[in-house]
Formats: C-alpha cells, sequence, structure tokens
C-alpha cells in the first residue's frame, strides 16, 4: 500500500454517447451495444488496483456520457468499484451528466448510490448555439434538470459552460450567465471554445468555412466571465474554474493540478502516482480484448524527469489562484529579471512566499512558464 499524505482519486471513463458533439475531442464510441462487453473489462481493470493506491476521497465519473448508462448498469458498477477498491469516510463523488438523459427518478438514483456532486454539461442556454454545438439538449430540458437536480436533493452541482463561440457576443454570453446565475450553482466550469482537426468543427476551422474569435476578443470574454462571476460571490480559482468558496472547489481536479496521486480506469484514461504517468489505449474493442485476456490495457507510460516535475510544476500553477512557490522559480538563474518583467505588465502578485498570477495573468498562463525554463 502506498503512503501519501494526500489521497488519490479514482477517475472511470465511459467511453459511450449517443452522439458526438461537433466541437468534442474527448474518446467516446456510439457503439452502446459493447455498453456490457466494457463493463466486464472495467471489473477486470479494477482487480489489477486493489492494492497499489491509498484510499480514494474522490470517485469521478466522466466521459462520455455516464448519465446514459442503465440503471442496472451503473448500479453494478458502483458496486463493484466500492467492493474491491479502498475509499476514506468523506468522499467527494461526481458523476458527469447531459440534461436530455435526465428524469426525478434516475437523479433519486445516482443520489442513492452516494453521488454527491452532479456536473451537468449544460454549455448554453441559448438554443441556436447548442444546434450549432450539436448538444442533444434543449435549453428548456438544462432548465428542467436543474429543477430536479434539487428536488432530488443534490446541494453540490457544477454547470459547463462555454463561450466565444461563433455568432455569440459579450452580450449574449452575459445573459447566459446570469440566466445560469439563477440556479444557484456552487460551481462554475467555462471554457472558451477550442477546436481540435479532428472534430466537425475543426474540419470546417481548416477549410476556412468557421472563424473564431480572435485573441483580443477571446481575452474579453474570459475576463468578463471572471469579472461577472466575481461580482456574483464566485471565486476564481483555477483559470476554468469558479466556487462558491474553497468547501466547493472540485477536489478531484485539484488533484490533477498539484501532482496528487490518480487513478483512471478505462479506455484512455489517465493515471499519475510516484511521479510516473501512464494511459489506456484510445480504443474500445481493444481495451475489453486486451483484459479479457488478462492482460493490461496500457498503451504508454512516462517517468518524470526532474526538470519535467518542475516544469510542469510551473504549468500546473500558473493556471491556479495558489500561484506557484518563489522558492522552486530560484532554481532558474533569470528568474529575477522575469519577475519584475512581469509584474511590471501586472501579471502577477507576490503573496506569502507564492506568485500569484493575476486575472491578466491567468490570460497568459500557459506561456508563463517558458519565460523560465
Amino acid at each position: 500500500m502506498v503512503n501519501s499524505n494526500q489521497n488519490p482519486g479514482l477517475y472511470i471513463h465511459v467511453p459511450f454517447c449517443a452522439g458526438k458533439c461537433a466541437y468534442c475531442d474527448f474518446y467516446s464510441s456510439t457503439r452502446l451495444d459493447l455498453v456490457p462487453q466494457w463493463l466486464n473489462a472495467l471489473k477486470q481493470e479494477v482487480m489489477l488496483y486493489q492494492e497499489r493506491f491509498a484510499p480514494f476521497d474522490t470517485f469521478y465519473l466522466g466521459g462520455g456520457t455516464p448519465s446514459l448508462l442503465s440503471d442496472k448498469i451503473l448500479a453494478e458498477l458502483v458496486d463493484v468499484v466500492k467492493k474491491n477498491l479502498s475509499f476514506s469516510a468523506s468522499i467527494e463523488m461526481t458523476l458527469e451528466a447531459n440534461p436530455d438523459d435526465l428524469s426525478p427518478a434516475k437523479l433519486k438514483l445516482f443520489h442513492e448510490l452516494g453521488f454527491n456532486r452532479l456536473s451537468l454539461g449544460v454549455q448554453s442556454f441559448d438554443d441556436p448555439i447548442l444546434g450549432f454545438l450539436r448538444r442533444r439538449h434543449t435549453a428548456q430540458q438544462a432548465v428542467q434538470a436543474l429543477d430536479w437536480a434539487r428536488a432530488a436533493g443534490f446541494n453540490n452541482i457544477n454547470l459547463d459552460l462555454m463561450y466565444a463561440i461563433p455568432g455569440q457576443n459579450v452580450k449574449a454570453w452575459h445573459e447566459n450567465l446570469k440566466q445560469a446565475l439563477n440556479f444557484k450553482p456552487e460551481h462554475f466550469s467555462c471554457y472558451q471554445l477550442t477546436l481540435e482537426p479532428s472534430t466537425p468543427l475543426g474540419q470546417l476551422l481548416d477549410q476556412g468555412r468557421l472563424q473564431l474569435w480572435d485573441e483580443e476578443n477571446a481575452r474579453l470574454f474570459f475576463l468578463e466571465t471572471s469579472l461577472a462571476l466575481a461580482t456574483a460571490g464566485y471565486v476564481h480559482y483555477e483559470i476554468s474554474n469558479f466556487a462558491k468558496d474553497p468547501d466547493h472547489f472540485s477536489r478531484h481536479n485539484m488533484k490533477y493540478w498539484q501532482h496528487v496521486p490518480y487513478l483512471g480506469l478505462g479506455p484512455a484514461a489517465h493515471s499519475f502516482l510516484d511521479k510516473k504517468r501512464w494511459w489506456n489505449t484510445r480504443n474500445l474493442e481493444k481495451y475489453c480484448a486486451v483484459l479479457d485476456h488478462g492482460d493490461t490495457p496500457l498503451e504508454e507510460s512516462e517517468d518524470l524527469t526532474r526538470a519535467q516535475w518542475e516544469l510542469e510544476t510551473l504549468y500546473l500553477g500558473f493556471r491556479t489562484n495558489q500561484g506557484v512557490d518563489l522558492e522552486l522559480l530560484k532554481c532558474y538563474p533569470n528568474h529575477g529579471a522575469v519577475l519584475k518583467q512581469l509584474r511590471e505588465s501586472f501579471l502577477i502578485n507576490e503573496q506569502d512566499g507564492r506568485i500569484i498570477p493575476t486575472k491578466e495573468g491567468f490570460v497568459v498562463a500557459d506561456s508563463l512558464p517558458l519565460l523560465f525554463a
């Protein structure tokens, strides 16, 4: 058993969707007939890790679309995980859901199975934009799902929202935020639309048939989002994440940003332990076949060198309101000149021995570590 001063997190990837959204690059399949085979393979993978991790204090069921699983499959999944892995008494259990999959009965089941945090993929309360993104739900279904979730007892709800979408201006985005705030969610994840070449919208972009907002307008969307949610009382604790208070920070996602161990199960899932990272095959059929033969579905792994570890720590730290330990930056010969430049550009502040990005610093967070390296 591995000892850790911070409990690890468990992530399970549900690789199924009823249809692919036009912007999504996450691994998923529409082969719903393979759900039973995937679950059997997942059971085998769980057994491979029974003694390798300390008790988990977060469990995140993501995808894909976990909410489209049948009640029987979902209950069986939770049962096998809880019987074969170790969990702490105080656990954050998150389930990702699409509004059109939900009903009062389904949400009640989620709650009864132990899920105490719901992450709802709303993306927008604007039907034309939902159509453009090829989302399966309507704005009214999102509203209804939020009402049902509260009635089912969920008092920790995250809303996924997307901004800087072609055809959406800042005023329209403010209206979306205003409507979302009416539901008083405990958490927001707000993302700028970015496109990979493999996605339908990415292909339109490559063909010149679609144009995204330019860098300055994307910056404006970001800063307006931060200001609007801060005004409403939310803490902007990571570039894309906002919470009512520290008690509602995503405990699971914080493990990724702080190099805390985590185990990922399912196709394409990533894991991290003892400065080693590994990830599973990004192929559902191969994942099932390999585990059926008693082998591991490992695609590749890497051991982080000290230099890689330190650079990752900078990248991750500059994405959060915790920033980076000044002592770590002192390892770089040019740190003094770089910090002076960043202060004068109003991109950072120093607080209690840590270098904290400002909101303008968040805008360019991914480029900040490169100034030191």
